[in-house]
């Protein structure tokens, strides 16, 4: 338990940091778990728009901080990837 008041309020801080974390990072999985769905039911129309709200919850996480950049571009890159393999060449 921590005993001097600074290391009181850095407890309650990461609390309050965590929750935040955790909530913009759950959002982010469940939209890239929505998106994957959609691909996986060859339901290309909800997979466009869920992927779109993927792409939009995983920049929003970046920027806060919640994830690296880079790490919410190797998840917006795979998928694309996904997505472009799924629909069908012209």
């Amino acid at each position: 338990m921590a005993n001097t008041l600074s290391a009181k309020q850095r407890i309650r801080n990461s609390a309050r940091k965590a929750k935040f974390n955790r909530l913009h990072r759950s959002r982010a999985r469940t939209f890239v778990k929505n998106t994957r769905e959609a691909v996986a039911h060859k339901d290309l129309g909800t997979a466009k728009e869920e992927i779109i709200k993927a792409i939009s919850a995983l920049d929003r996480a970046a920027g806060k901080g919640v994830v690296h950049a880079n790490n919410a571009a190797r998840r917006k890159s795979r998928l694309m990837k996904l997505l472009n393999k799924a629909t069908p060449k012209k």
